[in-house]
């Protein structure tokens, strides 16, 4: 965690967090009504840790990359003035875009986001199923280095999801995801404990935390 997020949690006063990305931080179909990340992260936040003035907004859309994410972000995140953004991309870019615009676009973001005074916080995305998608499995494998490449240049909050799920057995990856691509409300209660961990804010006496992912896995 970079001192910047650590101060921003630490603050006595209001913070606007923004969740901005593609489907998967969307969180629609795929959880089954049944709590996103970014779900879990405000009941979190706000309530357990008792930021009570905070407030978590998800402007996130599927289908979008980072092309959408430049294209519309005076409306989906300037307009909020958020204090930090939570910002997961590139399983579409992988597949619609040439992987050479990504970090360039991926740039423009930040520095849009830096003259919003608003605190980026990257994610890499979480692994697809492969081989139920080659094309799209085998596109996507660059892109979390690449996402970690700008993290550690720019001195950028990384969490990376990509990591902790590649240890995981295919069976494990099975159980997290509803089809292909997008995790379930299981993976996404995994994703959300991973940010928590990331900030620090982890623990058993807060009953989000204390959620299993059931009997199959074990993190």
């Amino acid at each position: 965690m970079t001192e910047n997020l650590r101060k921003l949690l630490n603050s006595e006063s209001a913070i606007r967090w923004l969740f901005y990305g593609d489907s998967i931080t969307h969180g629609a179909n795929h959880t089954f009504g049944k709590r996103d990340f970014s779900e879990h992260f405000r009941e979190h936040v706000v309530w357990e840790t008792q930021r009570r003035n905070d407030l978590v907004l998800n402007s996130a859309f599927s289908g979008y990359t980072l092309r959408e994410l430049l294209r519309d972000f005076d409306f989906r995140a300037a307009a909020f003035r958020p204090h930090a953004a939570f910002i997961m991309i590139g399983c579409n870019d992988s597949v619609k875009c040439p992987q050479d615009e990504f970090l360039p676009n991926l740039q423009k973001l930040w520095k849009k986001f830096q003259e919003i005074d608003c605190l980026l916080i990257l994610q890499t995305p979480t692994p697809i199923i492969t081989q139920l998608d080659p094309r799209r499995g085998e596109n996507l494998i660059p892109y979390p280095e690449m996402i970690r490449q700008f993290a550690a240049e720019n001195k950028v909050d990384l969490i990376d999801h990509w990591q902790v799920w590649e240890k995981l057995t295919q069976q494990d990856r099975y159980y997290l995801m509803n089809d292909p691509i997008h995790p379930n409300e299981t993976g996404h209660l995994m994703i959300a404990h991973e940010i928590f961990r990331y900030m620090e804010t982890f623990s058993s006496q807060y009953p989000v935390c204390r959620m299993q992912y059931g009997p199959k896995i074990n993190i």
